[in-house]
């Protein structure tokens, strides 16, 4: 809980505290089965990590930097593959970091909220908040390469279906990805319907594939669980082997959406879809796509390795497997764009980010939202890299860096959870963290490679996002500052202006963004008007480090006396701001609130220079214009248009 809330908290005696949403369980899925959510899951949440087979196995050997499809590489690969798997996603993500819930709620800013109210104030924090921020910064720059390098693979399966369509491929890849980003703000609730059952065709589509070459080479099975073969392959062929990880972690991403998408569907039924169904699945196919190949002669493997997940199909089930492909990619890239939205608002919520227009798409699933910013600017950059790079091999060079970045920043979070959290024992957390920190910076290391050749287009986009993120962040910071300094007591305040200035009849309700002071607009008012209100509100709204606030915990009364009144309003960074929907739930304050007799004032900065700035030039100008472009406090507030007063002043930062 942050200061200022614990402030608010201490008016009436309510608080906001750690158990504010205790016991929250997955979002409207209270009563379901946990059969139903699994299958929920396999609709959602396994996209992305579902759709790596048509290219992570090829890339492998095939790519950049290729290496020979034989008996030691290709057992090697697929042993690398499964461990992996094991490692990333079974044992660190669905086993360890899932439990590490804020309220119910995963991914690496619910992670940094959790972490920031357990610490307080502590010192320490702020290279875990800026971690925090670079792995969201990250997930943007992997939310526009994922829809590009999924759409376009499975879109490439068309040339096996008629050489013809080889010239149209990146133009039809192109109307697919723009068509999933115009239909985003028709919302997902009518065709969420239909991603269990196709995702559910899908995976048993790759596992079908994948047995009916397992069964022309059963022992494969043995050597992919075999870990000895992945040491094999490091000893003989080090270097190619660190090489090959770049391409292998092609085969986990998507892991981090389980954590980020565990609010939805909860961590037992991800854990059950993916141990029952999502893992033997994914590993069948890829056991299938190296039976196919070592059991091709030594002149067909160069041919089969090229694009082994398509060559592995029989020719009649060409046309099925592909459009089966290509709906598994749009609704990857569906998941991936709502983990956007989703994370976007938590950002903003949490003082990361400008306020943006958010609409909800459904009345009656709240994390139905789409921001037409956020939609848009993913649009534009999924379609310059999809003409920049051309293929999804190309595209291969760009992927992962992002990915591996963000589960490497996700193990140091779980360092302070396992030690300042949970209170492990060294000789219990070491260990555990080691192994994960051993893969993840193996893995982390090979996708540095890949910079020349187009990593550094999502680093690009990670430390671009990043310094928006921090300059934001920090910008509110020093203009509530400036604002807070010699501001006049409330107390004083009332006792000063409540007898010397004429009262007239109605509701004003002046909003600041901090508890103490009064506020500017409350002031100018005051100044130029020279008339109060009969009731004056002076509202604050308060953004917990929890996903949700409990109704009874929503609302802080404070009676000024005189006719002034300070009301608290505490919202989880999960739920949609309403200040009018809040006010009709307040009645102890001199009546229910009618908005036709209730005015609202709010102060609009401008931000000037000040003879010894906060922060160098450059990044003020940046922060000045996100503030001119933020949405307006009017709208993010959802309140009245034909109620609201806004009045300016001028800050120095």
């Amino acid at each position: 809980m942050t200061a200022e809330s614990q402030q608010a908290a201490g008016m009436t005696g309510m608080a906001v505290d750690g158990d504010a949403g205790a016991g929250h369980a997955p979002h409207g899925h209270a009563g379901d089965g946990r059969i139903k959510l699994a299958v929920g899951a396999i609709g959602v949440v396994f996209g992305d990590i579902g759709t790596s087979p048509l290219y992570a196995f090829r890339e492998t050997f095939a790519g950049h930097h290729s290496i020979d499809a034989d008996r030691l590489h290709i057992y090697g690969v697929l042993s690398l593959v499964f461990w992996s798997m094991m490692l990333v996603v079974t044992f660190k993500y669905v086993l360890t970091i899932m439990k590490a819930d804020n309220k119910g709620e995963g991914g690496s800013l619910a992670l940094l909220a959790l972490i920031s109210r357990s610490s307080g104030e502590a010192r320490w924090t702020w290279p875990i908040v800026l971690l925090g921020v670079f792995a969201t910064a990250l997930f943007y720059g992997d939310s526009m390469i994922t829809p590009a390098m999924s759409v376009l693979s499975a879109t490439e399966g068309l040339s096996y279906v008629n050489e013809g369509f080889e010239p149209y491929i990146v133009p039809i890849a192109l109307a697919i990805l723009i068509g999933i980003f115009a239909l985003q703000s028709r919302g997902t609730a009518k065709v969420g319907a239909l991603f269990g059952p196709i995702m559910l065709a899908y995976f048993l589509m790759l596992a079908v594939l994948g047995v009916t070459h397992i069964v022309d080479h059963p022992s494969i099975i043995l050597h992919t669980i075999n870990p000895i073969n992945a040491l094999k392959f490091f000893y003989y062929d080090g270097f190619t082997a660190f090489i090959a990880l770049g391409a292998v972690v092609l085969a986990v991403t998507g892991a981090e959406a389980l954590y980020a998408d565990m609010g939805h569907f909860g961590r037992a039924p991800i854990g059950l879809s993916w141990l029952c169904f999502v893992l033997p699945a994914l590993m069948l196919n890829y056991m299938g796509q190296g039976a196919m190949v070592l059991e091709a002669d030594l002149g067909q493997r160069l041919g089969l390795i090229q694009d082994p997940f398509f060559l592995m199909m029989p020719e009649g089930w060409r046309i099925p497997v592909v459009m089966l492909a290509i709906a598994a990619t749009i609704i990857a890239s569906q998941a991936v764009i709502s983990g956007a939205f989703s994370l976007t608002q938590q950002a903003i919520q949490l003082g990361f980010i400008p306020r943006l227009r958010v609409e909800h798409t459904s009345a009656s699933a709240a994390g139905q939202i789409y921001i037409p910013v956020v939609n848009w600017f993913l649009m534009t950059m999924v379609i310059i890299l999809v003409l920049f790079f051309g293929s999804s091999s190309n595209l291969a060079a760009a992927y992962g860096i992002a990915v591996t970045g963000a589960m490497f920043i996700d193990t140091c979070l779980m360092c302070v959870v396992l030690f300042m959290l949970w209170k492990w024992p060294a000789w219990k957390a070491v260990p555990l963290l080691v192994l994960f920190f051993v893969v993840d910076i193996a893995y982390f290391a090979a996708n540095l490679i890949k910079v020349p050749d187009g990593g550094w287009v999502p680093l690009a986009i990670g430390l671009s996002i990043f310094t928006m993120l921090t300059t934001w962040s920090r910008g509110r910071k020093l203009m509530q500052q400036r604002m807070a300094e010699g501001a006049m007591p409330i107390p004083v305040f009332v006792k000063s202006a409540a007898d010397s200035a004429t009262r007239v009849p109605g509701t004003a309700v002046f909003m600041t963004s901090t508890a103490d002071g009064v506020p500017h607009a409350l002031l100018h008012n005051l100044k130029h008007n020279k008339v109060l209100h009969e009731r004056i509100i002076l509202l604050t709204v308060k953004i917990a480090d929890v996903p949700f606030v409990k109704e009874e915990n929503s609302c802080l009364l404070e009676d000024l006396g005189k006719g002034f009144h300070r009301l608290v309003l505490n919202y989880g960074f999960m739920q949609p701001v309403d200040v009018p929907a809040a006010l009709k739930r307040v009645t102890s304050c001199g009546g229910e609130f009618r908005m036709i007799e209730t005015s609202f004032f709010l102060s609009r900065q401008t931000l000037i220079a000040a003879s010894k700035p906060g922060m160098p030039i450059w990044r003020e100008k940046l922060f000045a214009w996100m503030l001119r472009n933020s949405e307006s406090a009017m709208e993010y507030f959802r309140l009245p248009t034909n109620r609201v007063v806004e009045l300016g002043s001028q800050v120095a930062i």
